[in-house]
C-alpha cells in the first residue's frame, strides 16, 4: 500500500554535558508507486509508443481528412518513424495493442478505485486553489509552493486529464474500427469524418502530455524516475 515510510535514525549520543542527545532522522523514503500502478505505467508506455507509431502508419494511407478526391494531404509523416511498414502490418499492431491499452487502463481505474489509492492522483475541487501556484513557479520561476502529498495540484490535473484523454482514444477509436458496430458513437462525435479529426487530435494531446511528464522528470531528477521502477522514492519533499 502506498504511503508507507521507512525512517534511517541516528542512535542517540552524548553530548559535551554528558546529556542524551535526540534522535536525529538522517534518511526517510515513502513507498509511494504500489506494484500494481508501476505495472500498468510501463505497459501502457508501451503500448501507447506501438499504438502512437502504427497510428501514424494508419494515417499515412490516407493522410487528409478532406474528400478523398480530390485528396489535399495534411503532412507527410516520415515512414521511418512509423510501425508496421504498410496499413495492413500497422492495423495489426494498432489492434493487438489497442486490447493491452484497454485492459491495463481498466486495470488501472479499477485497483484505484476499489484500493482508495485514486485519492493519490485525482484532481478534485480542493485542489484548484493549488494550481496556479504551481503555474507560476513552473513557468514564471515563481516561489515554490510546500508539498504536502506526493502530487501537486497541477500534476493531478494533468494526470486526471490523461486518464480522461485514454478514455477519449478507446472511444473515438472504436468509432474509427467498428463505424457500422458503434455508428451511435461515431453520431455522437459529430459522424465518421468528425471521429477519425477527434482520435487524431486525442493522440496529439497525449503525446503533449507525455512531452510534458519527461520534461518534468528530467526537471525532478533521478528520484522519480527510480522511485516508478522501486515504488519508494527517496527523502521526498512533502
Amino acid at each position: 500500500m502506498s504511503g508507507s515510510v521507512i525512517e534511517i535514525i541516528q542512535p542517540k549520543g552524548k553530548n559535551a554535558d554528558g546529556e542524551d542527545e535526540a534522535p536525529v532522522v538522517v534518511a526517510r523514503a515513502v513507498y509511494e508507486h504500489p506494484f500494481v500502478v508501476r505495472l500498468c505505467h510501463w505497459l501502457n508506455a508501451v503500448a501507447l509508443f506501438v499504438m502512437v507509431g502504427s497510428g501514424l502508419q494508419i494515417f499515412r494511407a490516407f493522410p487528409s481528412f478532406g474528400a478523398k478526391i480530390p485528396q489535399k494531404d495534411l503532412l507527410h509523416w516520415p515512414r521511418a518513424f512509423a510501425i508496421g511498414g504498410w496499413l495492413g502490418g500497422a492495423l495489426q499492431w494498432h489492434l493487438t495493442f489497442m486490447w493491452i491499452y484497454i485492459a491495463t487502463g481498466v486495470f488501472y481505474v479499477g485497483y484505484q478505485l476499489f484500493s482508495g489509492n485514486y485519492r493519490q492522483v485525482l484532481f478534485t475541487h480542493r485542489d484548484i486553489p493549488g494550481v496556479w501556484p504551481m503555474v507560476k513557479h513552473y513557468f514564471f520561476f515563481g516561489p515554490k509552493p510546500t508539498l504536502r502529498e506526493a502530487y501537486n495540484p497541477l500534476q493531478k490535473h494533468a494526470y486526471t486529464t490523461a486518464i480522461g484523454l485514454g478514455v477519449l482514444s478507446v472511444l473515438t477509436g472504436l468509432a474509427v474500427w467498428k463505424p457500422v458496430q458503434f455508428s451511435w458513437l461515431g453520431w455522437m462525435m459529430g459522424g465518421f469524418h468528425y471521429a477519425r479529426i477527434w482520435h487524431f487530435a486525442v493522440m496529439w494531446a497525449i503525446l503533449f502530455f507525455v512531452l510534458g511528464h519527461l520534461v518534468m522528470v528530467i526537471l525532478h531528477g533521478s528520484n522519480n524516475f527510480v522511485s516508478m521502477l522501486t515504488g519508494w522514492k527517496k527523502d521526498p519533499e512533502y
